[in-house]
């Protein structure tokens, strides 16, 4: 029971911690090269199978004009490069975080469709993980939950 009470209070002071690290940070808007950072996926098809009469892969056609696309050959012959980033500057601070754990952050959309793009051209559809089920409630339960379903917008392409 000790142990028990002793983890929480030590959880609940780092949580404590990071929010005020967060909150000392200035919101600033992050500089041109941070912002700029093109996110990139390798396809193993030629860039005439991946962009087909300039048309953009249907996930990234959706986020439209709030990104930019590049693509180009692959070095050594071994596909293609798509690669997008956002058009808006990303605010920093507490902003986003919150934009990050609600799952709006433009980063991980950009991402997402990159993944979803590079399985649709790929495999022709979007290969989805399992999902997990737990039986019952178990310690952690509720952290492994979050966590699965927030890899889906979190994990690298």
């Amino acid at each position: 029971m000790k142990r028990a009470v002793l983890g929480a209070t030590m959880l609940g002071g780092a949580g404590v911690g990071v929010m005020r690290w967060l909150s000392s940070r200035q919101t600033k808007v992050r500089t041109e090269r941070e912002a700029g950072r093109w996110l990139m996926v390798t396809i193993n098809r030629r860039p005439e199978e991946v962009v087909p009469d300039g048309r953009l892969p249907e996930p990234l056609a959706r986020l439209g004009e709030t990104i930019e696309v590049q693509v180009r050959e692959a070095p050594g012959d071994r596909g293609t490069e798509l690669g997008a980033r956002p058009v808006a500057p990303m605010a920093g601070g507490m902003n986003e975080v919150m934009a990050r754990l609600g799952g709006e952050d433009p980063r991980q959309m950009v991402r997402r469709a990159l993944r979803e793009s590079k399985c649709l051209i790929e495999t022709g559809e979007v290969l989805r993980g399992d999902e997990v089920t737990m039986t019952r409630p178990v310690p952690g339960g509720t952290l492994a939950d979050l966590a699965s379903h927030r890899a889906g917008g979190g994990v690298r392409p």
